[in-house]
């Protein structure tokens, strides 16, 4: 655990910051869904990552909490966000 001023983080979030931090596909992406809510094709445009490409980091950053699929349930048009972990 890691005390930074009033700011306490804890181990798991140290691992997923890890984690995400060490594919510069997967920084990009958080980067690019920080302030909104985006479709995958925004996101690729965005963070400068081709689509074909966006689909498996989406994936990754879900399975690992840090970001989630609002309407999960669409076959086109789908919107991403950061979780709160994903805001940490």
């Amino acid at each position: 655990m890691i005390k930074n001023g009033d700011v306490t983080i804890d181990d798991e979030t140290l691992k997923t910051y890890a984690y995400v931090n060490i594919s510069s596909y997967r920084v990009k992406t958080v980067k690019a869904l920080e302030d909104d809510v985006k479709t995958p094709t925004s996101i690729a445009a965005d963070a400068g990552i081709r689509p074909n490409h966006i689909s498996k980091v989406l994936k990754e950053l879900k399975q690992t909490g840090v970001a989630e699929c609002i309407n999960e349930e669409a076959r086109k048009g789908r919107l991403y966000r950061l979780t709160e972990l994903g805001k940490q």
